[in-house]
């Protein structure tokens, strides 16, 4: 089973790159440069629409949809609400990052406004901003998480059976939970916490997995696999955050077979 998803994740890597799926993402002001360089060094197509306007239309032609709460205002939250409700009409893939979730009453009602607005594909988030969609006693740090993705494991399977969508926690171990598995993925480095925007970016490419990809799961596996592996090689090219950021993008453009295998690091576990 392990290698035979191992397998189909450098397949889905090859057929983002074939069919350059577009991914629409209302996000944030801090990461829109980096969310659509790393788009597009994988080989995707992103548009960075946020206008209540044309919401609707950028929807109907992308592949996918990614809502991201980094810098939150009511003319942007109004925007994705009418996204989202498109989205779900025509039976679009859907990723939500509650960026900050925990941190002020404000962010944190508007991640759960918005989970009650629409149905959701993948829902990615650091271990603080998961706990914090069950517990409304947890306080994050900013963005940062205040707490091991381990600890989030048994609040994201919460999330899971509430919302029916795939949970992806990522951490020092990334875990991704399904119905009736979790994954885990061991790669990565602590340096890509010192580069804004690295969480973000894997909610983007999740978005491009799961518009070409029908079982979410494994789409989602897909891009915090890709998100582990090219920041862990990158890291050994770089001398700090700042030539990070560069050899991210570079390794996610040509990342090949052999340094893919060589380097990921995945279990699947069935947990009922």
């Amino acid at each position: 089973m392990k290698d035979k998803m191992k397998q189909k994740i450098w397949e889905n890597i090859k057929k983002v790159r074939d069919l350059s799926p577009l991914v629409h993402n209302i996000t944030n002001y801090v990461v829109m440069n980096s969310s659509a360089n790393a788009l597009l060094a994988a080989g995707a197509s992103p548009v960075m629409a946020h206008a209540e306007e044309e919401v609707r239309d950028m929807v109907r032609i992308s592949n996918s949809l990614v809502l991201n709460i980094g810098t939150l205002s009511k003319k942007w939250i109004d925007a994705m609400k009418i996204a989202l409700k498109e989205a779900n009409k025509l039976g679009k893939p859907v990723v939500f990052d509650p960026v900050g979730a925990g941190a002020t009453n404000y962010r944190t009602e508007t991640a759960k406004d918005l989970l009650n607005t629409g149905e959701f594909t993948v829902i990615r988030g650091n271990a603080s901003e998961i706990m914090a969609l069950v517990s409304d006693n947890l306080k994050t740090k900013g963005v940062d998480s205040t707490v091991s993705g381990e600890s989030a494991v048994e609040s994201g399977k919460l999330l899971q059976q509430k919302y029916k969508c795939i949970i992806c926690i990522s951490g020092k171990i990334d875990y991704i939970i399904s119905q009736d598995e979790i994954a885990e993925i061991h790669n990565g480095h602590k340096m890509m916490s010192d580069v804004t925007g690295m969480g973000c970016s894997a909610t983007a490419l999740i978005g491009a997995f799961t518009g070409i990809i029908n079982d979410y799961f494994e789409a989602a596996i897909s891009g915090m696999a890709l998100m582990g592996v090219a920041g862990e090689l990158a890291v050994k090219e770089s001398s700090g955050p700042g030539s990070l950021q560069i050899h991210f993008f570079d390794k996610l453009y040509k990342l090949t077979s052999k340094e893919f295998f060589d380097t990921i690091k995945l279990q699947i576990n069935r947990y009922v």
